[in-house]
């Protein structure tokens, strides 16, 4: 089973790798990671390239998490029908390593809210709502994307770990705090890669959302 594990975050990271912000950036003549806050991912694309740089950025990112979420489950649910799902958990954990740590890119790429966003939507889309709803709504009140990204990660996680007592996560009794380490990972790299936005958003810095008009 630890191979199996480890052949999941490698199909993720795989998947991962296609960073959208960026080739739709180049396909513009623009490298994303030179402007803005020089990050590949949704924000960045909506913010320098405009709104339809942002939406193909944002569908993108959801898609391949989505799409590697699944071809984990179509490999592994013969052999492993009792964990598949915890497999295809680590698959999406992967996609979002390959996201933000590309290696052909320097290992700088994004930040994984979308691609995080597409893992809770294909294993976990009870949460998805809950998740959904309280990114647009803090995103309303305070116009923060990365406030409202943390807030969605820690609600996710808060899902988890309610999903884990009263035995909604479809997985084994035995693998839900497995299960639970690993979106505690998912939100850790999610604030970790938001750490400089923490500090913007303490000494009130942090740049709200905008929209280049293309």
């Amino acid at each position: 089973m630890i191979a199996a594990r480890i052949l999941s975050v490698l199909l993720g990271y795989v998947f991962g790798l296609f960073q959208t912000g960026y080739i739709y950036g180049k396909s513009k003549g623009i490298d994303i990671r030179t402007e803005g806050s020089g990050n590949a991912g949704t924000t960045n694309s909506l913010r320098v390239l405009g709104l339809k740089a942002g939406a193909v950025t944002f569908i993108g990112d959801l898609l391949k998490a989505i799409l590697a979420v699944l071809l984990a489950g179509f490999i592994f649910r013969e052999k492993y029908p009792d964990t598949v799902r915890l497999l295809q958990f680590y698959a999406g954990f992967g996609v979002v390593l390959g996201h933000n740590f590309p290696f052909y890119l320097g290992f700088k790429g994004g930040k994984g809210i979308a691609c995080t966003a597409g893992v809770i939507l294909a294993i976990y889309p009870q949460a998805a709502i809950a998740c959904m709803l309280v990114f647009i709504l803090v995103l309303v009140l305070t116009h923060y994307v990365s406030f409202s990204s943390i807030c969605m990660i820690i609600v996710f996680l808060i899902c988890v770990i309610l999903g884990g007592v009263y035995g909604i996560l479809g997985v084994a009794q035995a693998q839900v705090i497995e299960f639970e380490i690993l979106a505690a990972c998912f939100a850790g790299m999610a604030i970790w890669r938001h750490r400089a936005n923490i500090v913007r958003l303490i000494h009130g810095t942090e740049n709200k959302l905008s929209i280049k008009k293309k």
